[in-house]
């Protein structure tokens, strides 16, 4: 089951998904010391970092015990400003006192398919498991009903051994590479952002009680340990009710 919160905007998302985030890290951080996240690309996420980066918020989080990975990755430089680490450091990381060696990027020097298996080794070496589990997974969702690169009829979606995997995505002309299912099912707590009245169709849609993961992938997401928590902006909600 997917709890929804609808919010009146996206500012007002964001600075519920930033207490989110200061609640949770402290209760995870004093529970077993240290506390993973796996970031998102998009602009919702973009203000939400932002956010986490002023005072008010930094100095909540105790960023030498953070952990942080990305969800996804557009197979682009560093330096380029479609790369969402890019933009995850220049909106976030570079503003607060976080340790270099605490901060895990997708390569994207090598070769896509080679990315995918050096990350996918990443993640199994920092979490000792044979399913890595992340304290917090963001997520978002395209209006075509895509999350992380999990996007519509891709191979990516059938992937069950790979935890981490290269997908070129054909509308956009790019590789990517993204967690696939299997690792984000297994995070102990997951958000979605969602916001805009661009989004307002596919919310409706995916909570409309359709079944059709390969037409809408981010029905594939169904954690495990959890039941997703969705922040929707009341533009983006208009065609469905919160949960109670």
């Amino acid at each position: 089951m997917n709890k929804k919160y609808i919010f009146k905007d996206a500012e007002t998302v964001c600075i519920a998904a930033a207490d989110y985030i200061v609640e949770l890290s402290k209760k995870t951080i004093s529970k077993k010391g240290k506390f993973t996240i796996a970031l998102s690309g998009g602009n919702t996420p973009r203000k939400l970092y932002e956010l986490l980066a002023q005072p008010a918020y930094s100095s909540l989080l105790e960023w030498k015990n953070i952990f942080v990975f990305w969800g996804d990755e557009r197979y682009v430089p560093l330096s380029d400003e479609n790369n969402n680490s890019h933009m995850a450091f220049a909106a976030l990381l570079n503003n607060i006192p976080i340790p270099a060696e605490n901060i895990f990027t997708v390569p994207v020097n090598f070769g896509p398919e080679r990315a995918a298996i050096s990350y996918e080794q990443t993640l199994l070496t920092f979490f000792k498991e044979s399913i890595p589990a992340f304290d917090l997974i963001l997520l978002g969702i395209g209006t075509n009903g895509h999350t992380a690169s999990l996007f519509p009829f891709t191979p990516i979606l059938k992937e069950k051994k790979q935890l981490v995997k290269e997908i070129f995505i054909e509308e956009l002309g790019m590789y990517r590479i993204s967690f696939t299912a299997t690792l984000i099912n297994q995070a102990h707590h997951i958000l979605f952002l969602v916001t805009g009245k661009e989004k307002a169709a596919i919310i409706q849609t995916i909570f409309s009680g359709v079944k059709e993961g390969e037409k809408y992938p981010v029905l594939l997401i169904k954690p495990v340990k959890v039941d997703p928590a969705w922040y929707i902006d009341e533009a983006a909600a208009s065609g469905i009710k919160a949960a109670t």
